[in-house]
Formats: C-alpha cells, sequence, structure tokens
C-alpha cells in the first residue's frame, strides 16, 4: 500500500525549501508563518508548490497575551483570523469556519495549549502534535498518553524555523496526497483544495509519525532549540510592549472590526 508524506508544520519556505523537502521524500507541507496575514501566506502557497511538493496554507493563531501565549494550528480557513484575541474567541471562529484544528507542541514551555485546555477543547481539536525536533524529554511521550486519552489523532512535524529542518519529522498517512495537486498548465493551484487534502490526511487515526535520526539530525534539532530561544526572546522583545506593530493584529482593518471584543491587551 501507497502512503504519503506530510511535514505538518514549517515556518519558512522558499523554492530550496521545497525542492529540500523533495529529496527527503516529503510529498507536502503545512506552511504557517507567525504575524503573517492568511492572503500572503496563500499566496507563496500557490506559488511555490510543485509538481513534487504540494504547499498548503494554514494560519498558527497566537492567541492570549504574549506572558499567557496559547500556539493554535488551523486549516481550511476561509476568512483570515488574527492573533491576539482570547483562545476561546479563536476556537470559536475555528468552528464557525469548519477549520481543522491542530494542537501543535501542547504543555510545551509558554506557547502550547496546556492539558486542561485540550480537554476542554478535545471537540474541536482533531489532531495533536506528538513530537518534532524542538521536543525536551519527556515532551514527546506525554502528548502521545494525552492523544490517546483524548481518542485524538497523532501528527509530528518538523516544525522547521530554519530551513534545514525541513522533513526530519513527517507525518506518514494512507491518504493520498500526491496526486493531482496541480491543475492545468495555465491556472493557478487552488490553495483551499490543498489545506482540505492535507486536512483530511491528518484526521486520519491509522497516522505514523516518524523521523530522522544520527548525528546530523541531532545538530540540527539542537540550532532549532536555540532558535527558538533567541525567537521567544530578543526577537520579539518589541511584541511584549507593542503588540499592535503586526499585520495580524485585530484592529488591522483586514478584520473589519469583527474581533474587536476578543482583543486580549
Amino acid at each position: 500500500m501507497s502512503t504519503s508524506r506530510i511535514d505538518p508544520h514549517v515556518k519558512v519556505l522558499d523554492e530550496s525549501i521545497v525542492e529540500r523537502a523533495a529529496d527527503r521524500g516529503i510529498d507536502a507541507v503545512v506552511y504557517a508563518p507567525h504575524f503573517t496575514r492568511l492572503p500572503e501566506i496563500e499566496r507563496r502557497a500557490r506559488a511555490l508548490s510543485t509538481e513534487d511538493v504540494l504547499v498548503a496554507p494554514a494560519r498558527e493563531v497566537f492567541t492570549g497575551t504574549y506572558q499567557n501565549r496559547k500556539h493554535v494550528l488551523a486549516l481550511g480557513l476561509d476568512e483570515p483570523v488574527p492573533d491576539f484575541i482570547s483562545l476561546e474567541a479563536a476556537m470559536a471562529e475555528f468552528e464557525r469556519q469548519d477549520a481543522t484544528v491542530l494542537a501543535p507542541h501542547p504543555e510545551y514551555l509558554t506557547v502550547g495549549l496546556s492539558e486542561a485546555d485540550l480537554w476542554k477543547y478535545a471537540d474541536r481539536i482533531d489532531a495533536i502534535e506528538v513530537y518534532n525536533p524542538k521536543y525536551l524529554p519527556g515532551h514527546g511521550p506525554r502528548s502521545r498518553s494525552i492523544a490517546t486519552e483524548l481518542d485524538l489523532p497523532a501528527f509530528g512535524s518538523s516544525y522547521a524555523h530554519l530551513g534545514w529542518t525541513v522533513g526530519d519529522v513527517w507525518t506518514e498517512t494512507a491518504q493520498p496526497v500526491a496526486a493531482d495537486r496541480r491543475p492545468e498548465d495555465d491556472q493557478d493551484p487552488d490553495c483551499s483544495e490543498h489545506a482540505t487534502t492535507i486536512a483530511h490526511a491528518l484526521t486520519d487515526a491509522g497516522n505514523r509519525v516518524s523521523r530522522r535520526s544520527g548525528v546530523g539530525q541531532r545538530l540540527r534539532s539542537a540550532s532549532e532549540i536555540g532558535h527558538l530561544a533567541w525567537e521567544n526572546t530578543w526577537k520579539k522583545i518589541d511584541r511584549i510592549g507593542f503588540p499592535g506593530m503586526e499585520d495580524t493584529h485585530p484592529h488591522d482593518d483586514l478584520y473589519d472590526g469583527r474581533f474587536d471584543d476578543a482583543y486580549v491587551y
């Protein structure tokens, strides 16, 4: 039986990264950069999908304040959802749009949903991440235990903030994602169909999480952990005091005031 390999969460994307994914046997990647508007994510996903690698757009929404942030990954959004809104408001909007909701890196430092959050929103969450290269000892088994307790599918991703990590971890599924990924040559691929295809595949209870091993993988993992420390300290220091600087701020014209009441600052 043929299977497909999906890297369900990458933060960086360009032609070289798509080529790297193809070289590593990845059939599809989910592109979800921080603080980037959904239309821009969709544009890049369309531009960089190839005959070998399908790129699907998604949003990892930054809910809550910087000090109490919770990340939630949503595929299949029809309308943009901003950052800096309450977790309750984000979950309600995902449900309204019938989006597929993934729980990345649960209980990881200060950026993942807590176990209590997972139980509270279990009926709205479609899958739980059980491994990425930034996981510290104990995080993987704990995440898998929660997924088992909640009877939710598991997924693993590279969670790549650095291009060389793409394809180090993948979710293997029996669902086809490789066929018919591009329409006629004179048309753009439909990103919404890409997201739907991958969302359907990631919610399969029979999926398997696989990863590379060896010295190279350990070095790449260490570099990702170091990058995470930098990104969540010096790089985001301005966002602690000035959370209105991002294009994904709920007061931006893109959101037409729909989330003003859900703003957490």
